[in-house]
């Protein structure tokens, strides 16, 4: 393998969601945004529920973007590994479903609200995040 090129795998309960190469990842982490280059530092990190952006060394101008519901990463040599609970890439998601599931969490949101129920506003909160999340990655079809 060049030395400018890494493997990206995204693997969720479900199984492995991408396997390709990458000579450029953009993620979220807990502690802020990263851009990943071949045979970067060591490093593991948790994930936010954000989009993760991939450019292929095929094509300089063609990005993937992939959905991904927290999880962790792992960068080692030139192996990027994500290990999520759930992960979509932007082909794959149904935008009719994640529109489903934000208007529900919206709907949920609002009655957690009036009631004043934290634990289920956070975990209301964390849905709607993921469905527009979802959304936002779906858009760059």
């Amino acid at each position: 393998m060049s030395e400018n090129v890494m493997t990206l795998q995204v693997i969720t309960p479900a199984g492995v969601v991408y396997d390709h190469h990458a000579n450029y990842i953009t993620a979220r982490t807990t502690n802020g945004e990263i851009g990943i280059l071949p045979n970067m530092i060591s490093t593991i990190a948790g994930l936010e529920i954000d989009e993760l952006k991939v450019r292929r060394p095929d094509d300089e101008t063609h990005v993937d973007y992939i959905a991904v519901n927290g999880g962790i990463i792992e960068i080692k040599d030139s192996l990027v590994t994500i290990v999520a609970d759930s992960a979509e890439r932007n082909r794959d998601i149904d935008v009719s479903r994640a529109e489903r599931a934000k208007i529900r969490a919206e709907k949920a949101l609002e009655v957690a609200k009036a009631e004043k129920k934290s634990d289920e506003i956070k975990r209301v909160e964390v849905a709607l995040h993921r469905a527009l999340n979802r959304l936002n990655v779906s858009s760059h079809n």
